[in-house]
């Protein structure tokens, strides 16, 4: 039942912001599975995600401003796919947590900050931890739409870098998990689960995306994150 309603929920919010299925899920999965099983799930789930939003939430794509971030994506993941079976449970709670109990209500505030300027360089280096992120959980949306948010991008620029650069992320970490042996027969039948789960979720997510202005989807999904975060905090705490 958490791997189902793991999948329905984090479809939900990925249609919506365009990110997030792997925060979303970790917060249900967390509990019940191990890290290395969970990261499967939540790759495949929100690449699953990322072809429906393809066809559900299109958006034009601009190759000067996604580069940086796929190169720097590209060099990230084969770091994360050979970290991945040295994952400590508790220390992987933990830093997940603390990455969604800051990183969230930092991108609430973020419209109170001046803009930050940078360069493609810059870019580039959010794109490598995004990469690493992605192939340890699947979790690489969240600092580069951080970083997306800080630069002032509006709301369809920033879901086209996330759409896009998850999209690729996504792909190349699914096949480095094939081609590294970390997928096994026994995940099989969770992502014949997960899979199915999520398609209608994200569908319907994608509906609201384009009702919603920026203000009240990053409100709603950024609080149910942040909370999300720190009850994965308090339980690695409690359990090392």
């Amino acid at each position: 039942m958490l791997l189902l309603a793991g999948a329905v929920a984090a479809g939900f919010v990925q249609g919506v912001a365009g990110f997030a299925f792997g925060m979303v899920a970790m917060s249900f999965w967390v509990w019940s599975l191990p890290p290395q099983v969970a990261a499967v799930m939540v790759v495949f789930g929100s690449l699953a995600g990322q072809l429906v939003a393809v066809f559900s939430v299109r958006r034009g794509l601009n190759g000067a401003t996604l580069a940086p971030f796929l190169a720097g994506g590209a060099l990230g993941i084969p770091l994360g796919v050979w970290a991945l079976p040295m994952l400590d449970p508790a220390a992987f709670k933990l830093a997940i947590g603390t990455a969604l109990s800051l990183g969230c209500p930092a991108m609430l505030w973020a419209d109170r900050w001046p803009p930050v300027r940078a360069g493609r360089l810059a870019d580039a280096g959010i794109g490598a931890v995004g990469g690493v992120m992605t192939a340890v959980g699947g979790f690489g949306g969240l600092v580069p739409s951080l970083w997306c948010t800080l630069r002032r991008m509006d709301k369809d620029a920033q879901r086209s870098v996330m759409q896009n650069f998850n999209l690729a992320a996504l792909s190349v970490t699914a096949a480095g998990y094939l081609l590294a042996g970390v997928v096994t027969a026994p995940m099989v039948p969770q992502l014949a689960v997960v899979i199915p789960a999520l398609i209608i979720p994200s569908l319907l997510g994608a509906r609201v995306y384009a009702g919603l202005s920026p203000l009240q989807f990053r409100r709603v999904v950024l609080g149910l994150l942040s909370l999300a975060g720190a009850t994965m905090v308090a339980s690695a705490l409690l359990t090392a």
